[in-house]
């Protein structure tokens, strides 16, 4: 729900600043039929699929799970409304339904970085970056409900100038106009920490982690790439994150399984050897010590919550 009222009150707002409809947006659905949304709000459309044709801008809004009831006829209507001119964009999980449907091949995609793994899982020969925006001449990626609307206020810049974007912005107390080239904020296992705010050291070491899950090494050789004595990142760790580099990496591991648990179909075991375990039984009790439940159990709860008569629920 916030991806959606992100990307239209801005828009609204501009309107109202302006003087002139110099915007307008419809809801659509694939069949016309209200949706409801991750908030169980219900949001009732204007017209279904074939309204895509004639369209400027074309913005998915789904989870990363998300599918059409007809794929084929879904990805049908995307592919045809991208041959008519119109930009198609995807905010959060709604980029999975793009590249689902192969329009994102050749493009730089923006992934929120709680679907990154997911999204490298499932389409792994595809670029994506974590600045908050991707704007190119025919796409518009974005990472999440707040990045959304700064996509608005580029839109609103882009039709109406600055003196309305940043009115707009004021309107809504919104601090920062952020663009293309700003990366995404994510959370150092630490409520009062991102990964922004961490010094050279650490943030050197958590992007080793990250960039070695599947084949994790060892912290000695962490160390030694960043010229750093393991006695002195230990202590850097710890005031830090609260944690040792040790059960850090292994928590950034589990993480990244746990996007695989909820976002795709493989067996716990190929997750348990995406994310460096030898097999299944190891994984499985440190993703119960982690997250309080065994995987297979968290994935079929996650399913309950978002699947009704086995189809997935629309999430706006």
């Amino acid at each position: 729900m916030a991806c959606l009222t992100s990307m239209i009150e801005p828009l609204r707002a501009a309107n109202e600043i302006s003087g002139r409809e110099a915007f307008h947006w419809s809801l659509i659905t694939e069949d016309g039929a209200p949706v409801e949304s991750s908030a169980k709000v219900a949001f009732h459309p204007s017209a279904d699929l074939t309204a895509l044709r004639g369209m400027t801008h074309v913005i998915v809004l789904s989870p990363p799970n998300g599918s059409f009831a007809n794929p084929r006829a879904g990805n049908a209507a995307l592919r045809a409304a991208e041959r008519h001119g119109t930009v198609l964009g995807g905010v959060s999980g709604g980029v999975f339904p793009l590249a689902r449907a192969g329009l994102l091949e050749g493009h730089l995609t923006s992934v929120h970085w709680c679907y990154a793994n997911a999204f490298a899982n499932e389409f792994p020969n595809l670029r994506t970056t974590d600045d908050v925006i991707v704007a190119e001449a025919r796409r518009l990626t974005v990472s999440g409900a707040a990045a959304a609307f700064d996509a608005a206020l580029m839109l609103i810049d882009q039709r109406l100038g600055p003196e309305v974007m940043t009115e707009v912005a004021c309107w809504f107390q919104h601090p920062l106009v952020r663009g293309a080239g700003v990366r995404q904020k994510t959370p150092a296992l630490r409520a009062a920490a991102t990964s922004d705010m961490l010094p050279e050291p650490v943030a050197s070491a958590l992007q080793i982690m990250s960039e070695n899950l599947e084949d994790p090494i060892s912290i000695a050789d962490i160390c030694d790439q960043i010229s750093l004595s393991p006695r002195h990142l230990e202590r850097l760790f710890k005031a830090l994150t609260g944690k040792s580099p040790l059960s850090y990496y292994r928590n950034l591991r589990l993480a990244a399984a746990r996007q695989l648990v909820m976002y795709s179909n493989k067996s716990m075991t190929e997750i348990a050897l995406a994310i460096g375990y030898a097999s299944a039984g190891p994984f499985r009790q440190r993703y119960l010590e982690t997250y309080g439940l065994p995987p297979d159990e968290d994935r079929r709860k996650i399913n309950t919550f978002r699947v009704r008569d086995n189809r997935p629920v629309p999430s706006t």
